[in-house]
């Protein structure tokens, strides 16, 4: 059935034109991951960091896909522009003209877009900058210095060859968006995380044949690991189902309605847009804490480090807060009972209008904090429990909802491509990935 699925994709030459766009995009940013920054000294960057594992600079590497230990080019990754995303998604609420600008339809989409692309930028000098400060007063366990010619030269050209770096990652990622498959930012990220697994997974081969890691240990790693996918695909395809009654109508001689149907609320609404924009904030005071070389700054970095009670503590509450944000941003109550009681959709027992408003934003609000307490057990509890078993990279819960969250939503678009064309999907008429709109 697998096989017929992907036949029916080669019979498609626009979803093969998409696909073969997707991948060659991402092909180019994965090769831009291994351009450095001018001016560096790879081999003690390299000493440095590696020394630095099992801290936020692991979690900032992984969302970078691995650019960050390189210094490369896409050093600071996607994160500026997600950062930029929340700011003006939050201010579309208190701004009232960028409130006005998001109920304008397409045009005023494209405005709050450039406004994010001006945001990036901002941001991507600013940690540009402090990158750039930082690494001239860091060196070596042996003592190196990790900058060859420090001074504004440097700083100037770093803060440009980041910025720009960035810039060309937020391109990559709306074209994969508008040319290609699946939503490109988090395709993005995707490939950043999933590029690091053959490394990871030989490292901890190696740890278990030189006996630092114990075979019990990789066991139980192994079954967290599959447990946790198990219950991502279970949570991020699990409905609450509101049943719909339709009243009968006549129009003319023909009578339509009378027919039940429901109304599906996703446990998860947000998907993995909460852990992603939660880190970014995390990590955007916390990279700039690592690279300036005061006390206080070097206390808040190590509290900040993943796995800490202070970091799960503010990591926790800010995916319950994106949980319920982005489902409010995404999905109003009173929209839905509207269209509902015009189409002469009623819910058994519950009277038509605002009453069925309040009914669905109670139940959305029960499923959402469920929602929410999935997303924060799967990113947190791994994550502990692989600190506790010295895993070798950062590859925890946060990074397992995105991979696996990421796959079904580009792989229900490629179902609804072949879908619309009338082909078998993946998975053929037994067993087709369910959609997860």
């Amino acid at each position: 059935m697998i096989e017929r699925g992907y036949q029916n994709i080669l019979k498609l030459p626009e979803l093969k034109r998409k696909l073969l766009i997707t991948f060659a995009l991402l092909f180019v940013y994965r090769v831009g991951v291994h351009v450095p920054t001018p001016g560096i000294d790879g081999a003690a960057l390299a000493s440095f960091f590696d020394n630095a594992r099992g801290t936020l600079f692991a979690m900032f590497n992984m969302f970078s896909g691995g650019a960050l230990d390189r210094l490369s080019v896409f050093a600071l990754g996607i994160m500026p522009y997600i950062s930029a995303s929340i700011i003006l998604q939050l201010m579309t609420v208190v701004i009232p003209h960028l409130e006005q600008l998001s109920k304008e339809g397409e045009q005023g989409r494209k405005r709050i877009t450039q406004y994010t692309r001006y945001g990036t930028v901002v941001l991507s000098l600013i940690q540009g900058f402090g990158i750039s400060v930082g690494l001239e007063s860091m060196t070596s366990p042996a003592g190196a210095p990790i900058v060859l010619y420090p001074g504004w030269g440097f700083r100037l050209l770093t803060v440009i060859t980041l910025t720009a770096g960035t810039a060309f990652i937020m391109w990559l990622g709306e074209q994969i968006t508008e040319r290609g498959i699946g939503n490109g930012i988090s395709l993005i990220i995707f490939a950043g995380i999933v590029a690091n697994m053959p490394v990871a997974i030989v490292n901890t081969l190696r740890l278990v044949s030189t006996g630092e890691m114990g075979v019990f240990a990789m066991i139980i790693l192994v079954v967290l690991m599959v447990a946790v996918v198990a219950a991502i695909i279970f949570f991020e395809t699990a409905q609450r189902r509101i049943p719909v009654q339709y009243a009968k109508r006549v129009v003319g001689r023909k009578m339509y309605g009378g027919q039940s149907s429901h109304l599906p609320l996703k446990i998860n609404t947000a998907g993995v847009i909460p852990p992603i924009f939660a880190s970014s904030i995390i990590m955007f005071p916390a990279t700039l804490a690592n690279f300036i070389d005061l006390p206080i700054m070097k206390t808040v970095a190590a509290a900040m480090s993943p796995g800490t009670i202070v970091y799960n503590l503010i990591y926790i509450g800010f995916i319950v807060f994106f949980c319920f944000f982005y489902t409010a941003v995404t999905f109003n109550p009173e929209d839905v009972a509207e269209n509902m009681k015009k189409n002469g959709g009623y819910i058994p027992g519950i009277r038509p209008g605002k009453r069925t408003a309040e009914y669905i934003d109670r139940v959305l609000t029960r499923v959402t904090m469920g929602g929410a307490v999935y997303v924060s057990l799967v990113c947190v509890l791994p994550t502990m429990l692989m600190t506790k078993f010295n895993v070798p990279f950062y590859f925890g819960g946060t990074a397992l909802l995105i991979v696996v969250g990421v796959s079904i939503d580009t792989i229900s678009q490629i179902e609804s491509h072949l879908i619309t064309r009338n082909y078998e999907g993946f998975l053929g008429k037994s067993g087709s990935v369910k959609s997860r709109r």
